[in-house]
């Protein structure tokens, strides 16, 4: 007789042994599948999502070029900010940045004799151009030089939208490089370099800079129509990508961190 073996000659020891063994195998293996899922379902497949829909949300919606008040085309679309109206503004005047005045009469004489005494103008007006039916909400400029004649400058319009709770702005940045008329009314006006990309890139290198942001992402083939002429008829490309900038509280929030 042996010791698995009971007195009256049963194996029922080593059978319950061997089916607390297994028992104890398929609890670990859906132990295991529990923490999969837990995983997955709570960790994994909402990051999927919300990465998804970060990148998916409305841009198809967002038209790709501004237009002026006569409906001619404007300058592109090529910046987003996701942020409040404050943090917008704290980022980009802490990254040197002036906020533009609005075109009035006073201020369209004030930068006429800026232009022709040249003489600096940081909060010179910028014309108004229209994105969701409506003026810009923002607009922020760099000046060069002794005069408001060339300046990076850039346009912003607070959507509809929001990301993660955050409203989302587009915003169109150029640069100006000299004062003329336009091709298109004959009218006095500025003329934009062509490299509109440029001047994308270097609003989202300053604001880095300037610690202004908590995510810098791009997106691909926003544009896929990569060149064309603004209501000036200056000429104007791109590689296609919007660069869209989370912002946060800014480390240089004086103002000392950017290129006045």
């Amino acid at each position: 007789m042996t010791d698995d073996v009971d007195p009256t000659g049963s194996r029922l020891p080593g059978l319950i042994e061997l089916e607390a063994e297994r028992t104890g195998r398929l609890l670990r293996d859906l132990f295991a599948l529990l923490a999969v899922w837990a995983v997955l379902a709570y960790l994994v497949v909402p990051r999927i999502w919300e990465a998804y829909f970060h990148h998916h949300a409305d841009y198809a919606e967002v038209a790709r070029v501004s237009v002026t008040s006569d409906g001619h085309p404007g300058d592109p679309v090529n910046i987003a900010m996701i942020g409040s109206e404050n943090n917008v503004i704290l980022s980009m005047t802490s990254s040197g940045w002036s906020p533009a005045d609005p075109i009035t009469f006073r201020t369209s004489m004030r930068i006429a004799a800026a232009s022709l005494l040249r003489r600096p103008d940081d909060d010179a007006p910028v014309s108004d151009l229209f994105l969701f039916a409506r003026k810009q909400d923002l607009a922020f400029e760099q000046p060069v030089g002794d005069s408001p004649r060339k300046r990076h400058h850039v346009r912003f319009w607070r959507s509809g939208q929001l990301d993660n709770g955050q409203p989302v702005w587009f915003g169109a940045a150029t640069f100006d490089e000299r004062v003329g008329l336009s091709y298109t009314t004959g009218q006095v006006t500025h003329h934009i370099g062509p490299d509109v990309d440029a001047e994308r890139d270097r609003i989202a290198t300053e604001l880095a800079h300037a610690d202004c942001t908590r995510e810098i992402e791009w997106v691909d083939r926003f544009h896929s129509q990569l060149k064309g002429r603004n209501g000036g008829g200056d000429a104007w490309h791109t590689d296609g990508r919007l660069a869209t900038l989370t912002l946060q509280a800014c480390a240089a929030a004086d103002g000392s961190g950017g290129h006045k």
